[in-house]
C-alpha cells in the first residue's frame, strides 16, 4: 500500500480486518505515532493508576471506537438524520439507547453528549435562563466545574449559588434547605466531583419540590457503582440524571442523559416534557453531529456493565477504596469524612507539610498516579491546593484486592514521607528512594494484568 493509496478499504474488510489493517499501516507508515501510541500501553502497564477520574476500557470497546462510523456524519436521531447513509448508525444508536436505559432502569436515555460536561451544559441551556438560579455543591466542596463554577461559563450566565459541607467534611443538607427557600432556585444540582460519601438524592427532591426546582443528579464519577447498586440510584429521584460513560463505566470519552419517572413532566414554563425538551436541548439547540464510532463504544461499553463481572468488579472497586483509606490514616494521614462510601478517598496533605502539586509530582516520579485536588476552606489556589484525590476503580478492574491496598498505601506513605518540600511547588525526593520505590511499584504493576476484569 502506498502513501496515496486512499481506496476504502471498508468496501473489502469487516470490521476486524479493517482495524488488523490499519494497525499494520500504521506501524509501517508512522513508526513515530504508533512508538507513541504503544508507549502509553506499556506506561499504564507500569504504573499504579490510583486515579479517581478515568476507568480503563475494555479491548473491545477501543475497537468499536476505533470503527468505521468514524467516518458517518448524521447530525439528529436515528429515523430523523439531516444525512443519508446512516442506516448502520441508526442500529447502533437505537442499541446504544436501549443498553444505557437498561443499565440504570431509565425510562429515556440520549447518548449523544460528548461528555458529561456537554450534558450538563445542554440541561442548563435547556431548562434555565441567563440570569437564573442554580443551586449546586461549592467547587472546593467537592463540585464540579459545570455546576456553577466561577471559572466556568455556567457561573457567568447563570446565577449560582452553592452549598458546603458541615464540621465533619459531609454535605451541609440543611443549609442546602436554607438556601433553597432564601434564593428559589429554578434547578438544584446534586452531585459532585471529589466527593467520598453517598449523596441522599430523596432529601434532595425534598427540598427541589418545596420549592418547585428541578433536581439534576451528576453521578458522573460513580456511575458504575449507582449502575450495579453499590450505591443509590437517582434515575426515578430526581427530575434528570448526567453521567460520564468513561470514568467508571470503561466506555470511551463521553456522556448520556438519564429520565426515570418524570420523563414527561412538563416543567414550568415549557410546553414539552422533558423528555422532549432534552431530546431537542442536544440537538439541534446545543450539538451538532454526534460521534458515531463514540456512541458505539458506548453501547459496547454498556453491554459489559450488564455482565455479572462488572458488577463483581464494582463491589471490589468500594472495597478496595474503604480498605485505602482505612491503610493511609493508619500511617498517619487525614482521610477526609474519615473514610469513604465510594471509590474516591479524599486526603489532606498539607497537615503533613506537602501540598497537594507537591505530593502529586513526587508520587508520578515513581509511578504512583493520583490527582492534586482542593480541599473544604483551602488556602492554596487551585493548581497547588492542600490536598489529593486517590481512586479505585482502574485498581479493581487490574485485580487488586483490599489487602492490596496495605501495599499501596505503604508505596506513597514511603514516598511522601520521603518528600523535602522547597516552596509550595518545588521539592526534593532523594535519588536511591525514587530508585528504589520506583523499581517496588513496576513489580506491584506487573503482577496485575492490565485488565483482569475484562468480560
Amino acid at each position: 500500500m502506498t502513501d496515496l493509496d486512499y481506496r476504502p478499504a471498508t468496501l473489502t474488510a469487516d470490521h476486524g480486518d479493517l482495524l488488523a489493517r490499519g494497525s499494520a499501516r500504521l506501524r509501517q507508515d508512522d513508526p513515530e505515532l504508533y512508538g507513541l501510541l504503544s508507549a502509553e500501553i506499556a506506561y499504564e502497564r507500569a504504573t499504579l493508576p490510583m486515579v479517581a477520574y478515568a476507568s480503563l476500557a475494555d479491548p473491545s470497546v477501543l475497537s468499536a471506537a476505533g470503527s468505521a462510523l468514524a467516518n458517518v456524519t448524521a447530525e439528529g436521531y436515528p429515523g430523523a438524520r439531516y444525512h443519508p447513509g446512516a442506516g448502520q448508525f441508526d442500529g447502533v444508536e437505537r442499541l446504544a439507547i436501549e443498553r444505557a436505559k437498561a443499565a440504570f432502569g431509565a425510562k429515556y436515555a440520549n447518548v449523544q453528549p460528548h461528555s458529561c460536561s456537554s450534558a450538563n451544559l445542554a440541561i442548563l441551556m435547556t431548562l434555565l435562563n441567563p440570569g437564573d438560579t442554580m443551586l449546586s455543591l461549592d467547587l472546593d466542596s467537592g463540585g464540579h466545574l459545570t455546576h456553577g463554577a466561577k471559572a466556568s461559563v455556567t457561573g457567568r450566565y447563570y446565577n449560582a449559588v452553592h452549598y458546603g459541607l458541615d464540621e465533619h467534611g459531609f454535605i451541609d443538607y440543611d443549609a442546602a434547605e436554607r438556601l433553597a427557600k432564601e434564593y428559589r432556585p429554578k434547578l438544584i444540582i446534586a452531585g459532585a466531583s471529589a466527593y467520598p460519601r453517598a449523596i441522599d438524592y430523596v432529601r434532595f427532591r425534598r427540598i427541589a419540590d418545596s420549592v418547585a426546582a428541578l433536581l439534576l443528579a451528576d453521578i458522573s464519577h460513580i456511575a458504575g457503582l449507582v449502575a450495579t447498586g453499590e450505591l443509590a440510584s437517582p434515575v426515578d429521584v430526581a427530575h434528570i440524571t448526567t453521567c460520564s460513560t468513561y470514568k467508571q463505566l470503561g466506555g470511551p470519552r463521553g456522556g448520556i442523559i438519564l429520565l426515570g419517572d418524570d420523563h414527561d413532566v412538563v416543567p414550568p414554563g415549557h410546553k414539552l416534557g422533558l423528555a422532549a425538551l432534552v431530546q431537542r436541548g442536544i440537538f439541534p439547540k446545543f450539538q451538532g453531529t454526534p460521534s458515531p464510532a463514540a456512541i458505539a463504544a458506548k453501547a459496547r461499553a454498556l453491554d459489559l456493565v450488564a455482565r455479572p463481572k462488572f458488577a463483581e468488579m464494582t463491589r471490589r472497586i468500594a472495597l478496595d477504596a474503604r480498605a485505602l483509606a482505612a491503610a493511609l490514616t493508619e500511617r498517619g494521614w487525614r482521610v477526609l469524612t474519615g473514610g469513604t462510601d465510594n471509590h474516591i478517598v479524599l486526603v489532606d496533605t498539607f497537615q503533613q507539610g506537602l501540598t497537594g502539586v507537591v505530593a502529586e509530582a513526587a508520587l508520578q516520579e515513581c509511578g504512583v498516579l493520583a490527582n492534586k485536588n482542593r480541599i473544604a476552606n483551602d488556602t492554596k489556589s487551585p493548581m497547588v491546593t492542600s490536598g489529593l484525590r486517590f481512586g479505585t476503580n482502574m485498581l479493581a478492574q487490574r485485580g487488586f484486592d483490599p489487602s492490596g491496598m496495605n501495599e499501596c498505601a505503604e508505596l506513597v506513605d514511603r514516598i511522601l514521607r520521603a518528600v523535602r518540600p522547597l516552596t509550595d511547588v518545588e521539592y526534593e525526593l532523594s535519588a536511591s528512594v525514587q530508585r528504589e520505590v520506583s523499581a517496588q511499584v513496576a513489580a506491584l504493576a506487573a503482577a496485575y494484568p492490565i485488565m483482569k476484569y475484562a468480560v
